[in-house]
C-alpha cells in the first residue's frame, strides 16, 4: 500500500494504491490522524489505483469521517473501481461517504 498526499485549492487529496488491509491500515490511518491535527479540513481519498479494501480500510475512512463531521469539514471518495464500490453499497457507506467518479468531480463536489 502506498499512500501520496497532494494538496490542491486547500483540499488534502490522498491518492491510495495497492491493497488497503490490516497491514496498510495503520499507516494511512498514521497519516490521516496527523492532517487532521493538523488541521485539514477537507480530505478527498482517491482509489482510482486502490484493489483492495477491507473493514480496517474502512475504519480508517469512519475515523476521518467522525472527526471532520464535528468540526463541519468534508469527506469524499473517488475513482472507486466497480468491485470496491460494491464493499462500499453492501456496508452502506455510499450512504455516508459523497462518491464521485474522478478527482476532479470530487474536488468541484467539495
Amino acid at each position: 500500500m502506498g499512500v501520496a498526499e497532494i494538496k490542491q485549492d486547500g483540499i488534502t487529496i490522498l491518492h491510495v494504491e495497492g491493497s488497503l488491509d490490516a497491514d496498510g491500515t495503520q499507516a494511512l490511518e498514521e497519516k490521516v490522524v496527523s492532517l487532521l491535527e493538523g488541521g485539514a479540513q477537507s480530505l478527498v481519498f482517491d482509489f482510482t489505483d486502490l484493489d483492495y479494501i477491507n473493514s480496517s480500510g474502512l475504519r480508517v475512512l469512519v475515523l476521518a469521517y467522525q472527526r471532520l463531521k464535528k468540526s463541519s469539514g468534508k469527506v469524499a471518495i473517488c475513482g472507486v473501481k466497480d468491485y470496491i464500490q460494491e464493499v462500499f453499497e453492501v456496508s452502506g457507506y455510499d450512504k455516508i461517504f459523497s462518491m464521485f467518479p474522478s478527482r476532479g468531480a470530487a474536488l468541484t463536489g467539495l
